[in-house]
């Protein structure tokens, strides 16, 4: 692959606070530490892959309001190398913003979103005369509106909208928000049909499919990895779906085969946050399915990514070029 990959999705401006813990409805806890990062689907995704290898041609595609958060968006994306041509700007909506209240004691994150631009970004904004690239990646589905309304063609604009980047010859891939909701089905089904990859973790996987991956004892069940995955491929999934976990992740191809990688053996003590980690995990695996690695290497590069994220406390800090970042695996080996 040389035409590089494309990240259309969620512009958002994270403003993380650390905190000494989370406190209950009408109680005060302290805040530590304040600072900004980008953040999203297309922001995180796309910067990361841009620091593991700055080689890759990279362009983001999305929508920031014409605000200071607009500007911090799209300056960390050009000092990175990332193609900006397809960030639009909108008249009304401020850039899209995360409230990250990061909790000390707990090592755990919560967060308080507004939509912004982000609820304006749609299919209108893709130019797909001029699309061109070798992976077309988009997320988060369930938190863009315009590509999470229906359509009666293709079920979603979403789905929409990757039948017809496939039509130009592109592989496509979603990524999904860990919401608490009952719209997983409904939203994100459509466009399956349309995707090559599939990467998420075992939380919407079990929502999307219904099939139950975290047992009650609190392990992970591969039959439950194995049914879900038959699940999304009968659904249309083209040729590989990754299910990652904080313990590891499952790389399952369309003709059967199943492997398995712990997580980055990182000791807690070495852990600064978790904000965008499953961000940096599918940074890794798409670049390594644009590297046309094998299994196993795909999701030591993914795991590795994950590692170097919670090394800083925002999303994209932590990442690394490929050397260091696994060099960095090698040092804390996997568990």
């Amino acid at each position: 692959m040389s035409k590089g990959i494309i990240i259309a999705g969620n512009l958002i401006v994270d403003h993380v606070k650390i905190c000494d813990d989370y406190p209950k409805i009408g109680l005060l806890t302290n805040i530590r530490e304040v600072s900004d990062s980008i953040g999203g689907c297309a922001g995180n995704t796309i910067c990361d892959i841009a620091k593991i290898d700055p080689s890759v041609p990279l362009k983001c595609l999305g929508k920031v309001g014409k605000d200071a958060d607009g500007v911090y968006v799209k300056n960390i994306l050009t000092s990175l190398g990332v193609n900006i041509d397809g960030v639009t700007e909108s008249d009304s909506q401020p850039t899209s913003f995360t409230d990250v209240m990061s909790s000390l004691s707990a090592n755990e994150r919560t967060f308080f979103h507004a939509r912004g631009a982000n609820a304006e970004f749609g299919i209108e904004d893709i130019d797909f005369d001029t699309l061109e690239a070798d992976i077309f990646h988009i997320g988060y589905a369930l938190l863009l509106d315009k590509f999470d309304a229906p359509d009666n063609e293709y079920g979603t604009v979403m789905a929409k909208t990757l039948a017809k980047v496939q039509e130009k010859g592109i592989k496509t891939c979603i990524d999904v928000v860990s919401e608490s909701s009952d719209r997983f089905t409904k939203i994100v089904s459509p466009a399956l049909k349309y995707c090559t990859y599939l990467i998420i973790n075992e939380v919407e996987a079990e929502l999307i499919t219904g099939v139950k991956i975290r047992m009650d004892d609190g392990s992970v069940s591969q039959d439950g990895i194995k049914n879900a995955c038959k699940t999304f491929f009968d659904k249309g999934v083209g040729e590989v779906i990754c299910i990652h976990f904080p313990e590891g992740g499952y790389y399952v191809e369309k003709n059967g085969n199943c492997t398995y990688m712990s997580s980055v053996n990182i000791p807690k003590s070495d852990i600064k946050g978790k904000v965008g980690a499953g961000d940096a995990f599918c940074a890794g695996m798409l670049y390594s399915l644009y590297k046309g690695f094998d299994a196993e290497l795909s999701l030591r590069v993914a795991g590795a990514a994950a590692a170097c994220n919670l090394t800083e406390k925002n999303s994209i800090d932590g990442l690394r070029q490929y050397d260091q970042m696994m060099k960095l695996a090698e040092h804390y080996g996997f568990q």
